[in-house]
Formats: C-alpha cells, structure tokens, sequence
C-alpha cells in the first residue's frame, strides 16, 4: 500500500531537527568566515598609496616608427563605396513595403549584377578557375 504523497512544506514542518542542524552549520560557517576574512580578504581595506609607496614609476616606451606596410590607412569615408539614392514614395499598404524600394529599377544596382549572385565563395572559385558547375 503506498503511502500518501506530502508536500514539500508538511515534509519542512516535520523535519525540524534537520532544519536546525541546517542553521547551526550556517551560523557556525558565517562566523569561521567572518574570523578569516582579515587574513584571506585584509589586503583590500589597504589604501592604494600604501601599497605602491615602495615601487618606481614606470617610464614611458620610446615610440618607434612603423614601417609603411605596418601602419594602419586613414579611414575611407562610406559615401565613397555606397550610395543611397532616395527612395520612392512610402507605400500606401503593408504589403507594399515588401521589397519596395528594392523593386524600383535605378535603385538595386548594387543588389544585382548582371542578374548572377555575387558571392565570396564564387569569387574564390573563380579566382582557382574552378568551372561553374564545381559551385555548390
């Protein structure tokens, strides 16, 4: 015959003695910790001038010059690469928004080329001189 299942606050109320074993560790280990905590833990109530008061200051790496190929170019401003052209009038439904400005011919240019998609793998195989039909 099983027994009746309890819930986990009746198996608690029950179990009082455990629950007491349970705080006196708690209480037993927080004061172990606070006893501790200047040996373990001290050196963070040190002030900072305190503890670098005996060591010398650093002094500065001279600068060398980078070779040419080294230094890092100016940045190249966007507008130089992508341009965007205005858009055509904002459609009067939701479904127009779909692809809307996309779909306007002088706007897409840089969507498509030549109607083949463009894409780092291609050009990779292309540049081997792997056939078209080698690209998955």
């Amino acid at each position: 015959m099983a027994g009746k299942m309890i819930s986990t606050e009746a198996a608690q109320r029950m179990n009082l003695v455990a629950q007491d074993e349970i705080w006196r560790y708690r209480l037993k280990a927080e004061s172990e910790a606070r006893k501790n905590w200047a040996q373990n833990w001290g050196f963070l109530t040190t002030p900072f001038e305190e503890l670098v008061q005996g060591e010398e200051p650093h002094t500065p790496k001279p600068k060398i010059e980078l070779p040419e190929h080294f230094r890092i170019r100016p940045v190249t401003p966007m507008e130089k690469y992508i341009k965007v052209l205005p858009s055509p009038p904002v459609p009067q439904t939701t479904q127009g928004f779909i692809g809307w400005r996309s779909a306007v011919p002088g706007l897409n240019k840089c969507l498509e080329h030549d109607r083949a998609i463009r894409s780092c793998k291609g050009a990779y195989a292309r540049s081997l001189g792997w056939p078209k039909q080698g690209i998955h």
